[in-house]
């Protein structure tokens, strides 16, 4: 015993190879924290990378769902195409990603969806298991609401040359960029096209029931209903154009209403006297300044629209108000039996936030200058600048009152050829006719190039995708 105490003793107080032991023990414990580590972060990863592909994959099927690219009964297939897509890496494995539960929920309006996926720990350590199950869950609204599109499109004598060219570009794209995509037997999407300038070319809409030409010397107000004939023949032009003006009330100021052309209204002074209201063509125009190309009511048919675009003609100049004034009719309900007797088309929908989108888009090249009623009658009819933009606000606030969202776009308007106040009116006024901003949604855009101006298309598009959602 004494011997083996010796012993001991002599071992306890040598301190060579401590540094050794030391530096086993530690590097051991390193060894096992780093491999918790690395697992950890492997999981994370995957966590992330699987979150991010489920989010892809539920975002585009909502957004494939809200413009009609596919049916709810293809939401399964789209979400895991988009994961084998979207994955990358270990994912894109066949079988790597489970997509465990989808749900379509119509009464919310959602796509709910769970994936998970099976990994490889790095370290197994412990007899832990060499595989970990990673799960993930998203949310994402998408919309069955049908959507109408109603462009306003400046084809001014400003506009000639490069602009009128750059102005088609843009609007054949925006017309590709809308319609594209949908189901063409059931369209979600259907687009107007309302070209201005001086007056508004209504195409067939022309006739004696939508349009009161107005003769020289005569009477601004239609005939009343039983005029006889020798009255009706003294107050009525001939039809030398399909252009059209604004609509008078009996006071002889413009009409902001959308009534429709048949609504019947009291003649002035004597109530036993009833006039349809239709749309004034001011006799004060001259055939030269009615804009060639005419307007196009909603329709899916994108050749329509193309073949509209495609005869832009700049000539005349700008009756804004005019312009909003259509454009506020071919969103209107209060016009769909007239736009079916046509045979335009089926005209506006009902106005229900829940199932329709009304959008107006409106685009100038500059100061609105024209009108034909309620303007200062010391001044000729296209110096009416206070008048153009009075009216041109007030139809824009009763279309959004109306539920009409309202982007504006205005091109070239810092051209130095443009009076600095008239500049700062037209931006004034496209300013006040726009919807407010709603989050990263913006509602007034400027554009001083071509380029720019198909971009703010695009992106008034891309936000109209966005109000699908949540409008």
């Amino acid at each position: 015993m004494a011997r083996f105490s010796n012993i001991l003793a002599r071992f306890m107080s040598d301190r060579r190879g401590n540094f050794a032991l030391l530096t086993g023990a530690t590097l051991s414990m390193l060894a096992v924290g780093a491999g918790f580590g690395v697992n950890a972060t492997q999981l994370m990863n995957t966590k992330s990378a699987l979150q991010n592909a489920l989010d892809a994959a539920v975002a585009s099927t909502a957004r494939d769902l809200t413009t009609g690219v596919i049916a709810e009964n293809d939401a399964r297939a789209s979400v895991e195409a988009f994961l084998t897509a979207n994955g990358g890496g270990a994912f894109a494995r066949e079988g790597a990603i489970t997509l465990e539960t989808l749900t379509v929920n119509r009464t919310a309006r959602t796509v709910e969806a769970t994936a998970r996926t099976n990994i490889d720990l790095a370290f197994p350590l412990f007899g832990a298991e060499k595989t970990r199950n990673v799960a993930a869950t998203t949310a994402a609204l998408y919309s069955d609401r049908k959507i109408e599109v109603a462009m306003m499109l400046d084809v001014t004598g400003s506009m000639a040359g490069q602009k009128i060219r750059d102005l088609k570009s843009a609007a054949t794209n925006a017309v590709d960029a809308l319609l594209g995509g949908q189901d063409p037997r059931d369209p979600r999407v259907r687009v107007s096209i309302v070209p201005y300038a001086e007056a508004v070319n209504v195409g067939t809409l022309a006739s004696s029931s939508v349009v009161f030409q107005e003769r020289k010397g005569g009477s601004d107000l239609p005939p009343h209903v039983g005029a006889s004939a020798r009255y009706i023949s003294d107050n009525t032009g001939s039809f030398t154009d399909n252009c059209a003006t604004e609509r008078k009330l009996p006071d002889l100021s413009p009409d902001y209403s959308d009534a429709s052309p048949m609504t019947l209204r009291e003649y002035p002074g004597d109530p036993s006297k009833k006039f349809y209201a239709r749309i004034n063509r001011d006799d004060r125009l001259a055939t030269k300044d009615c804009p060639k190309a005419t307007v196009v009511p909603l329709t899916a048919d994108a050749s329509a629209l193309k073949r509209s675009i495609n005869a832009f003609n700049a000539v005349g100049y700008t009756a804004g108000s005019i312009g909003i004034q259509w454009t506020q009719y071919m969103l209107s309900p209060e016009w769909r039996d007239t736009i079916r007797n046509a045979r335009l088309g089926a005209g506006p929908a009902d106005a229900d936030p829940r199932d329709v989108g009304k959008i107006a888009i409106l685009m100038t090249d500059g100061q609105f200058n024209t009108v034909f009623a309620g303007g200062d009658p010391r001044q000729g009819v296209n110096a009416q600048g206070r008048a153009a933009r009075t009216t041109a606000e007030a139809l824009c606030d009763r279309m959004k009152a109306d539920g009409v969202e309202i982007f504006t776009i205005g091109f070239d308007l810092d051209n130095r050829s443009i009076p600095a106040q008239d500049r700062r009116d037209a931006k004034a006024v496209l300013s006040a006719c726009a919807s407010d901003d709603t989050g990263a949604i913006k509602h007034y855009f400027e554009a001083s190039t071509g380029p720019e101006l198909d971009a703010a298309f695009q992106e008034i598009i891309s936000n109209t995708e966005r109000l699908f959602l949540t409008m």
